[in-house]
């Protein structure tokens, strides 16, 4: 099994332009909320809680990575090489099939090529 926790980091003048593009362009004004804007008053100590958080739940079974995600093509990018060395560190392989299991298949192919 294996755990990979993402925090994906957008910095605040990336955030600050995304809100303002979700207040401008019609298809994005769903996403935003005014919430959002009074919530990045906050945004030091969400910062610190964070950093506090990640620094208390990290283990080497379930690792953090954190994520610049100004550049949404780099995000997943990251994300995905992530993705990939965790899979690949895993050294999944297909279960071995048994000689019985192997008689049981050329049984089954038999009858189906028979038209059974």
């Amino acid at each position: 099994m294996a755990i990979c926790k993402f925090f994906l980091h957008v910095s605040k003048q990336e955030q600050k332009k995304r809100f303002l593009e979700r207040i401008e362009e019609p298809q994005k004004k769903w996403k935003f909320s005014a919430a959002d804007a009074k919530e990045r008053h906050y945004r030091k100590a969400c910062m610190d809680a964070y950093e506090d958080m990640i620094r208390k739940t990290v283990t080497k079974a379930a690792p953090w990575y954190v994520v610049p995600a100004d550049n949404k093509w780099f995000t997943r990018v990251v994300v995905a090489a992530a993705v990939i060395g965790v899979l690949d560190d895993l050294d999944l392989r297909y279960p071995k099939v048994s000689d019985s299991k192997l008689k049981e298949l050329a049984a089954a192919k038999k009858d189906l090529l028979a038209g059974k």
